[in-house]
């Protein structure tokens, strides 16, 4: 029998069902958009990702020509850091403060970031949920009836089975969660004055959260009593589609923003504060950059300069010579991710003269995003994990071009998958073990068949960007003052 795999992401819900064997028999994806009721803010109403349920999940059965009494279990992956309260009946008291929104910088003001990297492995950052509570609890009085703080995973899972329950990844971006402990740490829940009875319970990723409800039924469209996963968080999601389950591979996962991460055996703290620390499932660890719009600034360039699709950027972008005419981008979009976090910082075109037009500027963007993954990926190194080869997926990944500029910035094999969105696969790798198809997520991801399309480094073009990337952060340097004067 089959199973399903949920991602519940930013933009859209994505449904996909595989079989026993991990084969995918359909998918299917059900668009909806965030809202931004101030600068700085991003909100998403809950209720726009149970209305895509059930559309999505009969769309994806539609076209592996199933029905609902063919599955026989469900998990859910999603977007992290957001904060969802919910009352004693389970219904939201706000809408989801969501992964981009800012307003709770001043929350985590004065808070000594070094101690937050090591008891929790994380940046002291307004992103994380434990943030997003304080100012929950500040500015909005309705929140003095949460039952129970949610992020959009653990949401959705309690409404398929009535059970708050989150895994230890998920748990471990909260800003709540102890590395050590592999637990909530009253410590930080003092800090951040939240109260651990209203925190979801920690479980594994691929355990059995409960059976799906009569109302989880409702709202799913399958069958009452199949059983519902814990699930996890869509970076760690991804790196499980992916095959990214043990040491050795750089997942590189190119959506709307960039995520990167490798899995540790070991619990390893950045002291630089570039990569992150997680729990991760098998009881081991992955460390990683939460990332930078990358698909969002593919976006942001075919609006700004009129151009049709990726793949009309992609060409272009193929057309200019490596290095783009001594042009670099930086890709701070939304703020710098690498090689530091700056919140203040912001993207730039640097180098423009007359004779660069739009095949220029498109090949800059694509080789500035890869100079961000060299920053990480060297610090990943540096930190002493296997960095030998890059894996990617996500849409991004469809380009060959930057495929491509990613082995020459890197000097290493680049990876690439046949399948684009792995997040909602990882999610029914974890439904597959939780209903006993494999016996472990390692088993189940070795299992997914997968094509992968290997692209070797060109040396001469290395060299070359060897030279623009020591220019790339020369200029990340020289800007910094400014990000400091604008924030």
């Amino acid at each position: 029998m089959a199973v399903v795999g949920i991602d519940l992401g930013t933009q859209s819900l994505k449904a996909i069902v595989v079989d026993d064997r991990f084969r995918i028999r359909g998918e299917a994806s059900v668009p909806y958009q965030p809202r931004f009721p101030a600068p700085g803010w991003a909100e998403q109403d809950p209720a726009l990702w149970l209305a895509a349920l059930r559309l999505a999940i009969r769309k994806a059965l539609d076209a592996g020509k199933l029905k609902p009494r063919d599955i026989k279990g469900i998990a859910v992956s999603g977007q992290l850091d957001g904060c969802v309260p919910v009352d004693y009946d389970g219904s939201p008291l706000a809408p989801c403060i969501i992964w981009m929104d800012r307003r709770a910088v001043g929350e985590v003001a004065g808070i000594d970031a070094a101690r937050i990297r090591e008891r929790t492995g994380l940046v002291l950052d307004a992103s994380h949920m434990a943030a997003k509570i304080r100012w929950m609890k500040r500015h909005l009085p309705e929140t003095a009836a949460c039952r129970t703080w949610h992020q959009p995973v653990s949401f959705l899972v309690e409404r398929l089975c009535g059970e708050a329950v989150m895994d230890h990844a998920l748990a471990s971006t909260t800003m709540l969660y102890g590395l050590e402990e592999r637990g909530y740490a009253g410590d930080l829940l003092d800090l951040f004055e939240v109260e651990r009875e209203q925190m979801p319970l920690i479980g594994e990723a691929s355990a059995a959260a409960g059976a799906l409800s009569p109302a989880g039924a409702e709202l799913t469209g399958l069958p009452a009593g199949i059983t519902v996963a814990v699930g996890t968080g869509d970076d760690f999601a991804n790196a499980i589609g992916a095959g990214v389950v043990e040491p050795g591979i750089v997942s590189v996962s190119l959506g709307t923003g960039e995520v990167i991460g490798v899995v540790s055996d070991e619990r390893r703290l950045d002291g630089e504060g570039l990569v992150q620390t997680h729990g991760y499932v098998g009881g081991r660890y992955y460390l990683g950059n939460p990332g930078w719009l990358a698909g969002g600034a593919v976006t942001w360039f075919l609006s700004t300069f009129g151009i049709g699709s990726p793949a009309e950027l992609s060409a272009l972008a193929a057309s200019a010579a490596p290095g783009s005419g001594d042009l670099l981008f930086l890709p701070a979009l939304n703020g710098a991710m690498a090689p530091r976090w700056i919140e203040g910082a912001r993207g730039a075109l640097y180098g423009l003269t007359p004779a660069h037009g739009r095949a220029a500027c498109a090949r800059a963007l694509l080789e500035g995003c890869a100079f961000a993954m060299r920053d990480v990926v060297a610090r990943l190194e540096a930190m002493g994990v296997e960095t030998g080869r890059i894996r990617l997926c996500g849409g991004g990944a469809r380009s060959r071009i930057w495929a491509q500029i990613r082995a020459d910035v890197s000097r290493r094999p680049v990876e690439v998958l046949d399948a684009a969105d792995t997040s909602p696969i990882g999610a029914a790798i974890l439904a597959g073990v939780a209903v006993g198809n494999a016996a472990s997520v390692a088993e189940a991801a070795a299992a997914t068949p997968r094509t992968v399309d290997v692209i070797m480094p060109d040396l001469v073009r290395a060299d070359i960007y060897d030279r623009c990337h020591r220019r790339y952060r020369t200029l990340f340097e020289a800007l910094t003052p400014l990000y400091a004067e604008d924030a």
